[in-house]
């Protein structure tokens, strides 16, 4: 087992040991001090994901961005085997469809989904994340092809990348590897990092 598997396994064993009230009071926290943010007010598309395995839940910051008139998109699988994602438009009563991996997505046609370049921010899950930016997901890799046109600017404002997750996922360091896209900012129940 390699490092990054360890650390993979633990985190996730702490995340799935929460409590159904401990995860909504952390996922309240967390949408009670994003949403007073500057990105998130000047953003108007907005990607979030929808919470499994213990992730910490964004919803509550979703049902904001809705009452402010933000447009609200999920991830979903590419129809293709490239193992990326685009992102569908999302409001509460949007049909649901679930993916190879059992996660809910939008039913929505491919022409109605866009790619990541047309978002303002991109609220990620993670599994552990260190304070250099780096983000340790489920190992599948789909946000990082996704996002991999990020790695060849050398600068960029949007779209912004939010990692967020339980405080206690934060590890000392996470060995990053050439096709790991770093996050800008991170986010949990307790603070807000810009990395």
């Amino acid at each position: 087992m390699t490092l990054r598997d360890s650390i993979r396994t633990q985190t996730r064993a702490k995340r799935c040991a929460l409590s159904p009230h401990q995860q909504e009071e952390s996922a309240k926290q967390f949408a009670n001090h994003f949403a007073k943010t500057p990105m998130f007010r000047k953003s108007e598309r907005i990607a979030f994901y929808v919470a499994n395995d213990g992730e910490l839940d964004p919803s509550h910051l979703m049902a904001t961005a809705w009452a402010t008139g933000k447009s609200c998109y999920l991830p979903v699988l590419t129809p293709t085997h490239e193992k990326s994602l685009l992102f569908a438009p999302y409001e509460s009563d949007t049909p649901m469809t679930y993916n190879q991996f059992g996660i809910p997505e939008p039913a929505i046609s491919v022409r109605h989904r866009i790619k990541a370049r047309y978002l303002d921010l991109i609220i990620m899950p993670l599994v552990a994340f260190d304070k250099q930016g780096n983000r340790l997901g489920m190992g599948g890799g789909y946000y990082d092809r996704t996002l991999s046109f990020l790695n060849v600017r050398a600068k960029w404002i949007k779209p912004r990348l939010v990692g967020i997750g339980h405080s206690f996922q934060e590890v000392p360091s996470i060995e990053s590897e050439s096709w790991d896209v770093p996050l800008s900012y991170l986010a949990t129940e307790q603070n807000l990092i810009k990395v």
